[in-house]
């Protein structure tokens, strides 16, 4: 979902990688990030690392998994999920 490579996001990881994002790439990592500090936010326990995972009922989801659905609508599905989970810790 990030957009690199599955040896590039290894090499991420164990922190040996020395190249830069692009700008597709850093806006899906600021997704992601937001999303994963916003489910924390939501939730007070391993819900937050469950949901993704999870068949959703939500318009936005269609009965799919938030990833599934991410992996399907790409950057504007992913700022869309977090701007989802934004509004829920809201309460709008």
């Amino acid at each position: 979902m990030l957009g690199v490579s599955e040896s590039t996001w290894d090499r991420m990881k164990a922190g040996t990688w020395e190249g830069s994002l692009g700008q597709d790439q850093l806006t899906r990592a600021s997704a992601l990030i937001g999303l994963f500090k916003g489910l924390h936010l939501l939730f007070a326990n391993d819900m937050a690392d469950r949901w993704p995972k999870l068949e959703n009922r939500a318009p936005v989801f269609d009965r799919r998994s938030p990833i599934q659905a991410m992996i399907e609508g790409g950057i504007p599905r992913m700022l869309e999920t977090r701007q989802y989970i934004d509004a829920l810790r809201g309460g709008l």
